[in-house]
């Protein structure tokens, strides 16, 4: 896994920062603390794409849609289809959290 090759003390204090969030908002204050604001649109804009390839869209609509790019589409297809399904996990969460609200 490509994964273990990030492992280290510094991306699990983000991690465990990441999952002492309370809420949205907390989220909000320190994603903008952390990152700016492109990269946060970068992050929200790659999950998008996922979702709509999930549900079978094409590369034109998602591009013309999202604004992504290509070559961005693809790297989130590729990871959709061999990577860690964690897309397809936290997908399925939000989901099912906006079914039972």
């Amino acid at each position: 896994m490509q994964i273990d090759k990030l492992r280290g003390r510094e991306l699990d204090q983000l991690f465990e920062s990441i999952l002492s969030l309370k809420d949205l908002e907390e989220c909000y204050r320190f994603f903008d603390d952390l990152c700016t604001v492109n990269e946060i649109q970068s992050l929200a804009q790659r999950l998008e794409v996922a979702r709509m390839l999930r549900e079978g869209n094409t590369y034109h609509k998602i591009e013309t849609e999202t604004g992504a790019s290509t070559a961005t589409i693809s790297r989130v297809k590729r990871c959709l289809n061999y990577g860690n399904d964690a897309y397809q996990m936290a997908l399925e969460r939000v989901h099912n959290k906006q079914e039972t609200e």
